[in-house]
């Protein structure tokens, strides 16, 4: 994976309107800030909950979460960022991560073979 692009699996281009702010983004917070030394990607990702459950960015915060698993992170600790984001961010923006997270999860692969199999 270059500096300038998200983990694998995770594309955020389509080729629509606004494709060029995909472009910005990961130039200016892949390249710039993912890359910087002082905090693992796993440690970003748990930061980047926090701050998008307190923003109520539902949308951004499915990809992150998505992003976040490829980092390391399991469900559990993904689930205990939204119990800790409750007492800051407020009740309201916990439920909407939750349900974010929850579809996020949803979606991956990974998951559906692992619930099919139960």
């Amino acid at each position: 994976m270059s500096s300038s692009s998200p983990p694998d699996g995770v594309d955020l281009r389509d080729g629509a309107l606004g494709e060029n702010l995909v472009e910005l983004g990961l130039v200016s917070v892949w390249a710039g800030l993912w890359a910087r030394e002082g905090l693992g990607r796993r440690e970003r990702s748990l930061v980047t909950l926090g701050v998008l459950i307190a923003l109520g960015t539902e949308d951004e915060l499915a990809s992150h979460v998505r992003i976040a698993q490829r980092n390391g992170l399991t469900e559990s600790e993904i689930a205990e960022v939204i119990y800790h984001a409750s007492g800051y961010a407020g009740f309201p923006r916990a439920m909407a991560a939750r349900k974010a997270a929850r579809a996020a999860l949803d979606r991956l692969p990974e998951q559906r073979d692992a619930k099919e199999t139960r």
